[in-house]
Formats: structure tokens, C-alpha cells, sequence
């Protein structure tokens, strides 16, 4: 219910490359990560069937990995890989001209496509497919969480 009501609130002018995002995580994450509303954004996480301690900041919620959100002047993905894991940043940051030739507008874990810039599908597809559960788990437990 969640990300339909999502999905519905975003702008008409952002809301198919929006649709497309999901849809591009959607057929490229591994098995394992669940679609679910994460921090008030669609959220892609590690349930608690797979992960039962949960976040270590809040052990109720589902270890997060990756979000999307609409925000007023862009589209932003959250992914925590890039964010945790100095090798999958570089990486992407070598990727990415050869798939935009838009500068690349990225945060700590966030990567930013302002309004009218193309996404490059293909390139975060790529991204999505890099890190699974267990890669994500492990590298979580050695950086993150609290012995």
C-alpha cells in the first residue's frame, strides 16, 4: 500500500523514470533483498527472515540496504554498497561517464539524477547486481553493527 500511495504522490514528470528505477532493481538485485517502505521511501532490505537482528540502530526494522526516493529537484538511490565498500565506489564512479554524460551529483551513499537527466538504467542495474544478501550482511556486521 505504501509504495502504491508513493508511486501516486510522485510528480507526473518524474514518476515513469521512477516506475523504470524500481523496475531495473526490481530485475537485478539477488534474492534475498525485499521491496518495502524504508525511512518514508521505497526501500530494498534484508528481512528479519534472513537477517532476525535487524538494523542495529533500530533491531525492529529490516536491515536497509537500498532506497529510492523522489525528491523535489531529483531522483535520488541510496545504496549502501557504494557507501560501505571503497572498491564498489570506485567502480561506479569509473562507470559512470561511460554510461551519461551528465557529471555525476553523488553524496556518501547517494546518488543523485536532477530533474532531466537521464538515468543510466543499465549502469545501476549493474550496481544492483554487485552486493548480495550475504555480501551485504557480512560487510555490515564488520563495519556497522556493534559487538
Amino acid at each position: 500500500m505504501f509504495i502504491e500511495q508513493y508511486i501516486a504522490n510522485i510528480p507526473e514528470e518524474h514518476r515513469d523514470k521512477f516506475i523504470r528505477l524500481m523496475e531495473v532493481l526490481r530485475e537485478n538485485l539477488p534474492d534475498g533483498f525485499e521491496e518495502t517502505e524504508s525511512y518514508g521511501m521505497v526501500g530494498y532490505v534484508v528481512p528479519h527472515a534472513i537477517y532476525p537482528d535487524g538494523y542495529h540502530c533500530a533491531p525492529k526494522l529490516p536491515l536497509p540496504f537500498l532506497t529510492i526516493a523522489c525528491q523535489k529537484n531529483f531522483i535520488a538511490v541510496y545504496h549502501m554498497g557504494i557507501y560501505s565498500d571503497e572498491q564498489l565506489l570506485n567502480w561506479f564512479v569509473e562507470e559512470f561517464p561511460k554510461h551519461s554524460a551528465k557529471k555525476l551529483d553523488m553524496g556518501k551513499s547517494c546518488i543523485r539524477f536532477k530533474n532531466g537527466q537521464a538515468i543510466p538504467f543499465d549502469l545501476i542495474g549493474e550496481l544492483a547486481k554487485k552486493m548480495t544478501v550475504q555480501n551485504w550482511i557480512d560487510r555490515y556486521e564488520k563495519m556497522y553493527k556493534r559487538k
